[in-house]
């Protein structure tokens, strides 16, 4: 799996002995994959993840997988809170709601599988610590949003059921 290094500065340390058990998975809900890098490399924006996939399928590591991007927000699952300290972010290249929502392209899926194949294993994540920036944060985010397929990543483990 090729990843290519475009380092934000949006980051800080994960809290002492935090684990990563958690991924979430966002869409960028703007017009291009290009500007979407250029919001989350601005030091002015304060937003980051730790991978975005355009398109093409081609995969962009902004943080190092240590740190703690700046994705989740506000953010609760399970009773936990503050899920940047224990999660690492995907955003997928989308329109998203703003400019109206798009299917994922199906190579932009099968990288998006592949990182959650290498990221679980490395870190031995649980399968069903797989979620939505809506499942963690319902009352401000849609993303994925209705073009996501979950029955894919279900099909391979991921996620929980909806």
């Amino acid at each position: 799996m090729h990843i290519i290094s475009s380092p934000s500065p949006n980051y800080n340390e994960r809290p002492k002995g935090q684990a990563i058990d958690m991924i979430v998975i966002h869409y960028t809900d703007m017009l291009s994959a290009a500007e979407a890098l250029d919001l989350m490399c601005d030091p002015n924006s304060k937003v980051s993840a730790h991978y975005l996939i355009d398109k093409t399928g081609v995969i962009h590591q902004l943080v190092d997988d240590s740190n703690r991007a700046w994705h989740a927000g506000a953010s609760e699952w399970q009773g936990e809170e503050n899920l940047n300290n224990c999660s690492l972010g995907i955003e997928l290249d989308n329109k998203g709601h703003t400019y109206g929502h798009e299917p994922f392209p199906d190579v932009q899926m099968q990288s998006l599988l592949k990182l959650l194949e290498n990221c679980t294993a490395k870190y031995h994540i649980p399968k069903n610590r797989i979620l939505g920036h809506s499942d963690i944060a319902p009352e401000r985010k849609q993303d994925p949003g209705p073009f996501f397929d979950w029955d894919l990543l279900l099909k391979y483990g991921y996620g929980v059921l909806r």
